[in-house]
């Protein structure tokens, strides 16, 4: 698709043209069949012979992403209307390339860290099942971006978000596990009814589903029908809203992350917010970009809070005397969906959108790597402290220098610090997208935030470089972990020293 916003004008009745592009539908159709192949495969399969399954699933995830590769030739789209080649279901640009790549990219990393955590956790968690549930999530996630009508979008959101819930609560007999899982998933089948309800109020308006159709249909709607599609367009927003971790709908994230398997929180922190992001993306600039009087002001509202209740959140950890590593990062991550969310603001007041929300493509990939890095060296630590409080850092320079370092520069890209640089730089793209925008208030809101984190980020960093308590004791660290350390500090590196990289990469010309 080479335009933002197309001008077709189709009935729904007419059948829809079935041959399928399966190169373009390659990378989430092979997550899903390795899914299926693990599963199977688990029934077979000694005790002995189970970490076999995490291998295939980690080269399946690799292999997925390999194919988004000969993709990167043009536009693609497949299961579109009859004579109408630009309304599709199913469409492979830039935007799409970049999420799927980011999703991809993260189910891998999530996948080698769960390969030490399910070898350390012999027995207490099942491998096949929790293989199958991580491969299945990633290709509904990979499936997303993708999705070019509101009904497919939401299978996709589905897909992505059931299995998530199960792998929250996957630590049988495990009180806080359940809880968090039972949260996660009460709070998630809400949002979703509700973001239904608007759907079918869009249905009901323009009596279309195709994102594009919608986009020309909707604006032309008044009377008391305008009332109705205005509704609609709020409460659509509301699910992908929730899975942003956007207040109010944040509370949620604390509990999951600490309640989780450590790999699946790190999973939940960046592909689920990819999947959040990029729904609210096509809905807003693609879907309701004649109702950007609605959806701007409100995201902007929701940007500053959600910034704030984050940054605010973390600082309050520091009160409590379970100081939790990952309870911090979960607050932490709360705070950086809100600068996430700027950018998407600033695209309803903007005459180039498509700058607008590469700015937010661009903020997000440079976040996850760095934030799935941190979470890396925190499963290093907590595989000789299970609490993992932020205690336990202290001195971490003296029992594993690379770790320290490692984890001190992750740290300082999500401060926004050098030699942090990818993370300076994606904090001022975001703040230029703000004030290009004429959001001025917002962009102040944003640099107050940005000093409040400096002050937990850097706290952490300089307890890594304290003098530990007591003898410090060096333990080997497996060759999963120190992949996934290793990939994530040298694209953050490699970022670092080429930050026009990612804007390039995720830049103008998305759709």
């Amino acid at each position: 698709m080479s335009s933002l916003v197309q001008n077709p004008v189709q009935s729904l009745a007419e059948p829809a043209v079935q041959s399928v592009d399966w190169q373009a539908i390659a990378p989430p159709t092979l997550a899903a069949v390795v899914a299926l192949v693990v599963l199977v495969a688990d029934l077979f399969v000694g005790e002995a012979r189970k970490p076999l399954l995490g291998r295939l699933s980690v080269g399946g995830l690799a292999a997925s992403a390999a194919l988004l590769v000969p993709l990167l030739g043009g536009d693609r789209a497949t299961f579109c209307l009859t004579g109408e080649p630009s309304t599709c279901s199913y469409t492979v640009d830039r935007f799409t390339l970049v999420i799927q790549f980011l999703v991809l990219g993260g189910a891998l990393l999530a996948a080698l860290l769960s390969v030490t955590v399910l070898k350390d956790a012999r027995g207490r968690l099942p491998e096949g099942e929790f293989w199958f549930l991580l491969l299945s999530s990633a290709a509904g996630a990979a499936l997303l971006p993708a999705s070019r009508d509101l009904a497919t979008l939401v299978v996709a959101l589905e897909v992505a978000s059931l299995p998530a819930f199960a792998l929250v609560g996957i630590r049988h007999g495990d009180r806080r596990s359940s809880e968090a899982a039972l949260k996660f998933f009460l709070s998630s089948v809400t949002a979703t009814t509700v973001s239904l309800l608007g759907i079918s109020f869009v249905y009901a308006t323009t009596g279309t589903l195709y994102l594009t159709q919608v986009a020309d249909r909707i604006q032309h709607v008044d009377g008391q029908l305008h009332i109705l599609a205005q509704t609609g367009v709020v409460l659509t927003l509301i699910g992908f809203a929730f899975k942003t971790a956007a207040v109010p709908f944040h509370f949620w994230v604390p509990d999951t992350y600490v309640g989780a398997p450590l790999p699946i929180a790190a999973y939940l922190s960046v592909v689920g917010k990819a999947v959040g992001f990029s729904g609210l993306i096509l809905v807003t600039v693609v879907a309701f970009p004649s109702y950007a009087d609605v959806w701007g002001p409100a995201l902007a509202a929701l940007a500053a809070l959600t910034m704030t209740a984050g940054n605010v959140g973390a600082l309050r950890q520091q009160t409590t005397r379970a100081y939790s590593a990952v309870r911090l990062l979960a607050w932490s991550s709360v705070g950086q969906a809100g600068y996430l969310l700027v950018p998407i603001a600033a695209a309803a007041y903007s005459d180039d959108a498509e700058h607008a929300v590469g700015s937010t493509v661009a903020y997000a990939l440079m976040y996850a790597a760095v934030n799935l890095g941190a979470f890396a060296v925190a499963a290093l630590v907590g595989r000789t402290s299970a609490a993992n409080r932020i205690a336990d850092y202290r001195g971490l320079y003296a029992r594993n220098p690379l770790a320290a370092l490692t984890l001190a520069f992750f740290l300082l890209c999500l401060a926004g610090l050098p030699p942090g640089v990818i993370g300076l730089f994606a904090k001022v793209t975001v703040f230029s997208a703000a004030v290009q925008a004429g959001l001025g208030w917002l962009a102040v809101v944003m640099a107050v935030n940005v000093v409040i984190a400096l002050y937990y980020y850097l706290q952490w960093t300089a307890l890594l470089f304290r003098t530990p308590e007591g003898q410090p004791v060096k333990h080997r660290v497996p060759a999963p972990l120190t992949a996934a350390i290793a990939l994530t500090a040298a694209l953050g590196i490699a970022l670092s020293g080429a930050p026009q990289l990612v804007l390039r990469f995720a830049g103008t010309g998305l759709f």
